[in-house]
């Protein structure tokens, strides 16, 4: 049997978890079963799907035997993930959503230049697709990813900012992670909202072999984003002054503090602000306008704020513009163009998506 064979553990596990996803599910999963690389597991973890995801996830598993399914109470993917890593047997793991998919070649080429260099983690580039009506078209977007097997783990830190700055590094999906490595390193998903950055964070932190792969094997579908867009979220202005706090004490730790490392930051935490006062500007918000002048207020006149605005250097024209009123200190101009950049985001996705993607 070979490869095919599932006597012996499999190269890569593949775990997926599932809420709600019946539309694109069958989709998902047969983007994997036609990989040419078929040394694979893969683990299917119903989240208590109110759908008929559950169903399907058992059907899928009826006709494949490379297909284990666990059931759970809704606990989020994180707690999801982890309790399909408990019994995961592969070399390898390899994370996927359920509305997404990916091209035949992935796991094929992932496995090969992970394997072959004894990588604890491999990065790929990777699609987005957003889809932006009801006749199936979207803005594809793509993140490249250097070809490169970095020499040394001092290396890898070096260069991290940029594989950061060029979105590489926040998501599971563009990824394998060595099962070992993370066993040994006691690494789990936190059951925190927006989990994959706090994870990957501590997977990066000690991690020795680390190699890129260019190929844009994973689509991201951004076709359910749309009840994202309008959702107002209490408690983003925190969740993001926590993830910067994060991405600080990675590069203390890692006793890197140099001219361009600190410059990415500012303009990391600068882009982000913008996303937290539209936040504050989205038609869902429940605060009142004072209230909401009072936020945007309290967000760009903190020290961190003022001192990345300072150091920040955009790389688009645009961007530089976008900036302008925050680094002012000016409230009523900051609403103003953030209202626009709300209309925008609500009422015309394949816009925001262009230009979200060329900031």
């Amino acid at each position: 049997m070979g490869e095919n064979s599932l006597s012996h553990s499999p190269s890569i596990s593949i775990i997926i978890p599932i809420y709600n996803v019946e539309r694109w599910l069958r989709r998902a999963v047969n983007s994997l079963q036609n990989q040419t690389f078929s040394s694979y597991e893969i683990l299917l973890v119903d989240d208590g799907s109110t759908d008929n995801s559950g169903i399907l996830c058992d059907r899928l598993a009826d006709d494949d035997m490379r297909i284990r399914v666990i059931h759970q109470k809704n606990a989020g993917a994180a707690s999801a993930r982890n309790a399909a890593i408990a019994i995961a047997r592969g070399k390898y793991l390899y994370f996927m959503d359920g509305d997404d998919w990916c091209d035949k070649n992935m796991l094929a080429d992932m496995y090969k230049v992970a394997s072959e260099n004894n990588l604890d983690l491999l990065v790929t580039g990777f699609t987005i697709d957003t889809y932006y009506d009801n006749e199936g078209r979207y803005y594809r977007e793509f993140r490249n990813a250097p070809d490169k097997i970095f020499a040394s783990r001092d290396e890898f830190r070096n260069e991290a900012y940029k594989l950061f700055d060029a979105q590489l590094l926040y998501a599971p999906w563009n990824k394998l992670y060595r099962r070992e490595y993370l066993n040994e390193h006691n690494l789990r998903f936190p059951t925190t909202f927006w989990d994959d950055l706090p994870f990957n964070l501590d997977v990066m932190r000690d991690v020795d072999r680390v190699g890129c792969l260019d190929g844009h094997y994973y689509h991201f579908l951004r076709a359910r984003a749309e009840s994202e867009n309008t959702k107002y979220r209490a408690d983003m202005y925190n969740k993001r002054e926590e993830e910067h706090q994060w991405m600080k004490e990675l590069f203390k730790y890692w006793n890197i503090d140099t001219p361009e490392v600190r410059e990415f930051l500012a303009r990391r935490y600068a882009e982000r602000l913008v996303g937290c006062i539209e936040n504050v500007t989205n038609k869902n918000c429940t605060l009142s306008s004072a209230e909401k002048k009072a936020a945007i207020r309290e967000m760009i006149s903190t020290p961190q704020a003022r001192e990345a605005l300072k150091l920040a250097k955009p790389r688009t024209k645009m961007m530089g513009v976008v900036l302008c009123p925050l680094r002012m200190g000016n409230v009523n101009l900051t609403m103003m163009q953030s209202s626009v950049i709300s209309w925008v985001r609500q009422n015309s996705t394949n816009l925001f998506a262009r230009l979200k993607a060329n900031r």
